[in-house]
């Protein structure tokens, strides 16, 4: 029942998308830098942020105006993070304010996203004065458009949709992301805009948020900085016509799966997309204590920077991966450690019962030339098993960072 369909934030019934370029971003002119999601209709809404203290200013922004659980818009901006920034709540309402007059919507019914260099004041003038146009771009066609806008060191955009049944209804689930730097999700720089014309409470959908963040975002690193600005949002404008889901049960748990997989898909894209990245590293743990400690092993396998540089040289240098889960802080037998190193170039055994295999160094080489790489675990025999996602550390991640602001 579950599929994968085309059309991102725009495949639901009822909701529009554009992005164009405004001036926030100087040192490319043609670069998209403000999006704009909008419903048609009033639309349940929840999200979560960053577990970062230091907080970006829309936010705070976002978050009061979510405290009744609506909203109709998103209006995001990339090229400055407007964190730790002057004026920083006041230029974030001031971009819900122009989106608000422009659609004759209320200014509380605008969320508010930005992604970008941190400390520096956000140019809202350039945002009040493109937002015109940018309700003028407004299309069912438009989340390609508004994935652009939200990229900042991202190489490729990132949405997906999917649709599945609930209620006897079609119901459609469709979204975009940013994320290349910074990606060390609690809930770098890490935005993802959900749209729904599912109808389901506030209530719940935060309760699906928190669950898809918990075995997706959260579930990835590029380079272990967790952002100022890490947002996950949900707009459910009920167009689809079931009835509203408001309590766990089977219709949640449908929605539940749909959200899942879309988000799981936009984290891998994420992971994979990793500044300068030339892997993605898959890192399953099977046969630990339970879920968590699966899940912490295996996150710590993939933030690990020895093992990142491993895998970008292409190196099967397995002890690595037996040192980030010593390290992790989770309780195993080191002498129960297995680990293989696989690709669709082929799999090899490297350790078994906590020590090294005589393996063929060329075949090992060849499997871990290719792009996507899985890391398959064994670290005992408990139930608990986990699949993390990362990407390899390379020269260029150091030249993008070396002069991101300058």
């Amino acid at each position: 029942m579950l599929k994968f369909i085309d059309g991102g934030v725009c495949a639901a019934q009822g909701f529009k998308a554009s992005g164009i370029h405004v001036g926030v971003k100087t040192n490319n002119l043609t670069k998209k830098d403000l999006a704009l999601i909008v419903s048609d209709g009033e639309a349940n809404a929840a999200a979560v942020y960053t577990k970062n203290i230091v907080k970006a200013a829309p936010l705070i922004i976002s978050k009061a105006h979510l405290s009744d659980g609506k909203a109709r818009a998103i209006i995001a901006n990339s090229g400055n993070a407007n964190a730790c920034a002057p004026f920083g709540e006041a230029y974030a309402e001031r971009s819900c304010r122009a989106a608000a007059e422009a659609l004759g919507i209320s200014q509380k019914d605008i969320l508010v996203a930005s992604t970008g260099v941190i400390g520096q004041t956000l140019p809202v003038e350039v945002i009040e004065k493109g937002v015109p146009a940018l309700v003028s771009a407004l299309s069912a066609n438009g989340s390609g458009d508004a994935a652009a806008a939200i990229m900042t060191t991202d190489t490729v955009m990132k949405e997906c949709a999917v649709e599945t049944q609930i209620g006897g209804k079609t119901v459609k689930i469709g979204g975009i992301a940013k994320g290349s730097g910074m990606i060390h999700p609690n809930m770098g720089t890490m935005l993802c805009f959900i749209t729904t014309d599912c109808a389901i409470s506030a209530k719940m959908i935060q309760k699906a948020l928190v669950e898809t963040a918990n075995v997706s975002f959260n579930r990835i690193s590029v380079d272990g900085d967790t952002s100022t600005n890490d947002m996950y949002c949900l707009l459910a404008n009920g167009f689809a016509g079931n009835s509203i889901i408001a309590a766990a049960g089977g219709e949640y748990d449908a929605f539940l799966e749909a959200l899942k997989a879309l988000s799981v898909y936009l984290a891998k894209i994420m992971a994979s997309d990793g500044e300068g990245a030339t892997h993605l590293i898959t890192c399953t743990v099977k046969g630990a204590a339970d879920e968590k400690a699966a899940e912490t092993l295996s996150k710590s396998v993939i933030s690990s920077t020895l093992t990142k540089a491993a895998v970008f040289g292409a190196d099967a240098n397995w002890g690595r991966v037996l040192c980030a889960m010593g390290y992790s802080g989770v309780e195993f037998d080191p002498e129960q450690v297995s680990v293989a190193f696989s690709s669709e170039a082929g799999s090899i055994d490297v350790c078994k019962n906590g020590r090294g295999l005589s393996f063929d160094e060329a075949l090992a080489k060849k499997v871990l030339t290719v792009h996507d790489i899985t890391l398959d675990i064994t670290a005992g025999t408990g139930m608990g098993e986990c699949t993390c996602w990362g990407c390899d550390i390379t020269y260029d991640y150091i030249k993008i960072n070396g002069d991101y602001r300058t």
